[in-house]
């Protein structure tokens, strides 16, 4: 059960990340600038963001097992569309339907593991720390797999290589337990619209930032128009019989605070991978095949710290956890003031190891503890809040980190040190937040 969905989280995430160390080649491949290395990013993040809150609702009304398996079969087409592209557009166009098949999974799998795991709060919580754990410690092996198949391939392996892991995946979905489908019928298309058209214009205002000005009337109409459909999402998500965000969600206060932690830590996180990528590829000269090895301490601290978190949360509960982690990602951020123009790596270790380790400490806790603020039959809709609010931020990392460290070396060598110091900061202020807000 865990395997079979742990694999689902496994392949999405290493999607994420996989491709950061290969975008200089992918680049150079098709002649891309800057913002379409951030495309090759966000496209994906993007179209699992705007579609994993309906997969969420969907995944309540018509049973998790059978939009798992849509799902992966829809991600592993669309792996093979991306090795096989003739066109940077077309492998921003297929990177698309890799979300689309990541937004229809996710939240399945988080739910059918709620079910299976209901009557069972600790042993949930275990189930719930090794899912996390296989999702995390991929984003961190995704650099190194990349890197080691760029050094004996070519750019399109790191697609090719997500068909047999989805193939595996189908075989073995045989054999798990449906959820409970909920009562409520309807799909709010208008709503699914309205978030798509806001996010997506969101972050292309983002990632064209730089190259259009911000006196371009494109960016300005866009941003206009992005928080006017935000708005009207909203209004709408109101008024809707099935609202894909039912709003209620936000009457609990660890609710709210748990979505904007997994949003703060998806943001950062995914944001500096990408600029790490860009600052050993392009500041210290590194190779592919080098800037994957020197992420190799993402995968220790993954690993570590998510079984640790599900030994924490089980003897003192989802708090001490994710406090902990939060300690350890700011101390992760505030040591990238060391990345400079000559850094040598083994001065990169601690911000290498520190980030994840600290972000693999909370992210279990704090999706136990969303879990736990709904019944079952809405565990479908909260997992999909959840994964939507962290891959929206995600794709907002990008646009930003990567927009301040276009340019020169030195650029990116500057980016580096302000971003880590914002980071940290905020990060420190949440740390304070929960403190004072969450009891348990």
């Amino acid at each position: 059960m865990v395997l079979t969905t742990s694999i689902a989280f496994m392949v999405s995430q290493l999607d994420v990340s996989i491709v950061n160390v290969a975008v200089t080649k992918i680049g150079e491949y098709f002649s891309a600038d800057i913002s379409s290395l951030q495309w090759f990013v966000d496209a994906y993040s993007i179209a699992f963001a705007v579609l994993m809150l309906s997969a969420g609702g969907l995944s309540d009304l018509l049973g998790s097992k059978r939009l798992f398996q849509i799902g992966l079969f829809i991600f592993g087409i669309a792996s093979l569309g991306c090795g096989l592209a003739w066109s940077s557009i077309a492998l921003v166009c297929f990177r698309v339907l890799q979300g689309i098949g990541s937004a229809t999974m996710i939240p399945s799998s988080l739910s059918i593991l709620n079910h299976t795991f209901s009557e069972n709060p600790k042993m949930r919580a275990r189930a719930v720390a090794y899912w996390t754990a296989c999702g995390a410690i991929s984003i961190a092996s995704g650099p190194v797999i990349g890197g080691l198949l760029l050094n004996f391939s070519t750019w399109r392996m790191i697609f090719l290589v997500n068909i047999p892991i989805c193939l595996g995946g189908l075989l073995l979905s045989r054999y798990l337990s449906e959820s409970p489908k909920n009562k409520v019928k309807g799909f709010d298309i208008p709503g699914q619209i309205i978030w798509m058209l806001a996010l997506t214009v969101l972050i292309a205002v983002i990632i064209e930032w730089r190259s259009l000005g911000p006196s371009s009337p494109l960016i300005f109409g866009g941003l206009v128009f992005s928080l006017l459909m935000f708005g009207l999402f909203i209004w709408r998500e109101r008024i809707a019989e099935a609202p894909i965000l039912p709003l209620n969600l936000f009457y609990s206060k660890n609710f709210n605070i748990f979505i904007g932690l997994g949003m703060s830590l998806n943001l950062i996180y995914y944001g500096l991978v990408f600029v790490l990528s860009l600052y050993l590829q392009r500041v210290l000269n590194y190779s592919a095949f080098q800037t994957g090895l020197a992420f190799l301490p993402l995968t220790g601290g993954f690993l570590i710290s998510n079984l640790a978190s599900g030994y924490l949360m089980q003897r003192y509960g989802i708090r001490v956890p994710i406090l902990l982690g939060l300690v350890m990602f700011s101390f992760g951020c505030i040591s990238l003031l060391l990345a400079k123009q000559e850094t040598p790596y083994w001065h990169l270790l601690f911000p290498f190891f520190g980030l994840p380790f600290g972000m693999g400490l909370a992210v279990p806790a704090m999706t136990t503890g969303t879990l736990e603020t709904v019944s079952a039959n809405r565990s479908g809709v909260a997992s999909g809040v959840l994964n939507t609010s962290r891959q929206a931020a995600g794709s907002v990392g990008v646009a930003i980190f990567g927009a301040m460290a276009g340019g020169t070396s030195q650029n990116i060598v500057t980016a580096t040190s302000q971003i880590a110091i914002i980071a940290a900061l905020f990060i420190i202020f949440y740390a304070l937040l929960v403190l004072n807000t969450l009891k348990n």
